[in-house]
């Protein structure tokens, strides 16, 4: 009887168009591999900052950050659906991008994950990669897809007005998708009637994209700078399918978890009932941590400027005026339907978090494995200094949470840093950081 092969994990396929990916970890490559509890990461964006009303206003009880720093704080009304999570969270005050006083305000969600000089960019670039697509670097080899990338609305948006919050290894804007049903497929490939059928219809697929590359390049030569952009902007696209398609193939022959998926509704849209929307968003990203379909998440929730759909969300929910609307008002009323509307998202983080506290890891919940970041590129009406930032998760990776941390013109890219080395990334340095926080919830960096 031949013994069984030991294969390296660093072994890599080398896919179409010179694509190169790492093997799906398999028994094959040992028990000390495949038996690792998975470190996941999900980032979540709200545009517009949070509503920090006026004292003159008589409203700080509904004051987005905590009024009191360190572990006696009190959790605001706006804040308050938040509490049964308070040993597994930490907001985080004085965070700042020191790019982001330079550039347009409404580019703050570009730069949120990177951190870029958006004003002052490198000639022939825009953005540069994001945290998210950093940790899918180093995670995607152990589950089926590198990274999923969600927003409210689908695509990527325009420049200054993006749909999306994750940006490539090249700084190039990565597609997000909205609709549930269509996230459901690619995850968990539910309408699918056999592996080989799937197989077959993979590789056409990777036929065509090929294909449609390879023309694309070619008359790439030959447009202006505007259609160049548009297209590059295409390419990126394609090269997020290609890769998706040759990892899924990879491991197609290995069965998904078995899940129970009764409590979704595929059917919902961002143009219904906001928190059905949402919750079930949410749902659908715990189930893949849980099935470690992948480590790496963004979830843009809002985009700047009034885009979007979701800048009607708060009059769906009775509130007077729109998303942007609110974010600018300057009276009483106006902040206080604000944090009203921040009281709505902290009800669907809620909702987050106690589906993946249900989901157990061998050493805990999948919240305990799992680092989520929540927060906006701004503080309120497009500051772009004390980023409101909420971090929950993580305890098996070393966050200690129950605080509110603040350090005044600390950089944003060593909170990432720190994220990184939580996650057994040992990088030297992210984006513009200085070093790891210290005297903070990591104790791992």
């Amino acid at each position: 009887m031949a013994l069984p092969v030991k294969l390296n994990r660093r072994s890599v396929l080398k896919g179409l168009a010179g694509a190169s990916l790492a093997l799906p970890v398999l028994e094959a490559m040992g028990a000390e591999v495949a038996e690792q509890i998975p470190r996941r990461f999900c980032a979540m964006y709200t545009a517009n900052g949070m509503s920090l009303p006026k004292a003159e206003h008589g409203i700080g009880d509904w004051h987005w950050f905590p009024q009191v720093e360190g572990r006696a704080f009190e959790f605001g009304k706006s804040t308050e659906p938040l509490k049964p999570f308070r040993s597994q969270l930490s907001f985080l005050g004085g965070l700042h991008h020191p790019s982001g006083p330079k550039a347009d305000p409404h580019v703050c969600s570009d730069m949120w994950l990177t951190g870029a000089p958006l004003h002052n960019p490198k000639p022939g670039t825009y953005n540069t990669v994001g945290l998210d697509q950093v940790i899918a670097l180093h995670t995607k080899q152990y589950c089926r897809q590198p990274s999923l990338v969600l927003s409210i609305d689908a695509g990527t948006g325009f420049l200054s007005r993006t749909g999306t919050i994750s940006y490539s290894l090249e700084g190039k804007p990565i597609p997000a998708e909205n609709n549930p049903r269509r996230v459901f497929d690619r995850l968990f490939r539910g309408d699918k009637t056999s592996l080989e059928q799937e197989r077959e219809q993979l590789q056409r697929r990777i036929r065509l994209v090929d294909a449609v590359l390879d023309s694309a390049r070619s008359l790439n030569r030959r447009l202006g700078k505007s259609d160049r952009e548009k297209m590059d902007q295409y390419l990126t696209s394609l090269n997020e399918v290609e890769s998706r398609l040759i990892a899924s193939e990879k491991w197609i022959d290995i069965p998904i978890k078995q899940q129970d998926y009764s409590h979704l509704n595929l059917d919902a849209t961002n143009e219904g009932e906001p928190a059905e929307y949402y919750r079930n968003m949410f749902d659908l990203i715990a189930l893949a941590f849980d099935a470690d379909i992948t480590r790496s998440v963004t979830f843009m929730l809002n985009r700047e400027d009034g885009m979007g759909i979701s800048d009607t969300f708060p009059l769906k929910l009775g509130l007077t005026r729109t998303h942007h609307s609110l974010s600018h008002a300057g009276d009483k009323d106006g902040q206080l339907e604000f944090a009203k509307y921040d009281r709505f998202l902290a009800e669907q983080l809620a909702h987050f978090f106690g589906r993946l506290n249900e989901y157990k890891d061998r050493n805990g919940s999948v919240l305990d494995n799992s680092i989520v970041l929540f927060g906006s590129g701004a503080s309120t009406t497009h500051n772009p200094r004390n980023i409101p930032t909420l971090i929950a998760g993580g305890a098996s990776m070393g966050l200690q949470h129950g605080t509110y941390w603040r350090n005044d013109d600390t950089r944003m890219s060593n909170v990432y840093l720190s994220i990184l080395h939580s996650m057994g990334i040992e990088t030297e340095s992210f984006a513009d950081s200085t070093g790891t926080l210290s005297d903070s919830i990591f104790s791992r960096v």
